[in-house]
């Protein structure tokens, strides 16, 4: 008698339109989803959901305009500088050479549970 082998997992050559596609890559990089999860509720691979967002955001003006809000352009957030810092130019109150021309300084401002920390991993 024969063998058979079954294979579980996504279909092969699946047709998606355009507007589940948007649908499925807005859902997957949504805040606080996880692709995942999204891939498993809608039996698609994880690399493909990757793939339609890069084709996505390269596609042009002309898909970019459908869905702004869909795929958001990754952002930097604005450092704020501690102004007490910024003004004392206080010397550090310890500093140990490591191999490699490595250096750590431990500031006076440093919490003793910081300096221990950092000291316990130098081990």
């Amino acid at each position: 008698m024969g063998q058979v082998t079954v294979f579980s997992g996504p279909e092969r050559r699946r047709r998606w339109s355009d507007e589940e596609r948007l649908r499925i890559v807005a859902e997957a990089f949504a805040p606080g989803a996880r692709v995942a999860d999204v891939c498993r509720r809608h039996d698609v691979s994880s690399g493909l959901i990757y793939t339609w967002r890069r084709k996505l955001r390269g596609a042009g003006a002309a898909q970019e305009a459908e869905a702004p809000e869909a795929l958001p352009a990754p952002v930097f957030v604005e450092a704020v500088a501690d102004e007490d810092a910024a003004h004392s130019v206080e010397p550090p109150a310890m500093i140990i050479d490591l191999p490699r021309g490595k250096r750590l300084s431990i500031y006076p401002a440093a919490s003793p549970a910081l300096v221990s920390a950092a000291l316990k991993g130098l081990r």
